[in-house]
């Protein structure tokens, strides 16, 4: 499990399913976030821990979103609540997980500065996000597919 710093928590609610597969989707997913926040806290954007968590579809995209933060000299701070999250399994045979993720608990702050900028308290600091995952050869269910949607938890 990938460890976060002390100056930030991702809480995950509910995010247990009595199907064993449907589990793993869920564990996978919980495990590809958390990693692009290490990412983000470490400076990381190249993290192995994204690597593995990521096809190379949502690889690219996910170390833009990361080095977002770290070109800017930015880490996060603070915490989020990552809640309602919902899982099954498409006609395919891929994973499909949606979750709500509350940011205005959390605020960046710029690593020479020491500056905090806090997230807006307003709906669009509730993101959706939309996860296509499939099982790799190594057993792990990777993100082959991510959209956000600021504002569609409220």
């Amino acid at each position: 499990m990938t460890t976060l710093s002390k100056d930030f928590k991702a809480d995950f609610e509910s995010w247990t399913n009595s199907d064993p597969k449907l589990q793993a989707i869920l564990n996978d997913g919980r495990e590809e976030l958390r990693a692009k926040y290490a990412a983000i806290i470490e400076a990381d954007p190249e993290s192995k821990a994204v690597a593995f968590y990521n096809s190379d579809a949502t690889q690219a995209t996910a170390r833009k979103w990361i080095r977002q933060f770290t070109d800017d000299g930015d880490s996060i701070i603070g915490k989020v609540r990552v809640f309602d999250p919902q899982v099954r399994l498409s006609d395919t045979g891929s994973g499909v997980l949606f979750y709500c993720v509350d940011e205005r608990q959390a605020s960046t702050k710029n690593r020479k500065t020491e500056k905090v900028v806090k997230t807006p308290d307003k709906p669009e600091s509730l993101i959706q996000y939309r996860l296509r995952l499939d099982k790799s050869a190594e057993g792990v269910w990777k993100t082959t597919s991510l959209t956000t949607v600021p504002g569609a938890c409220n």
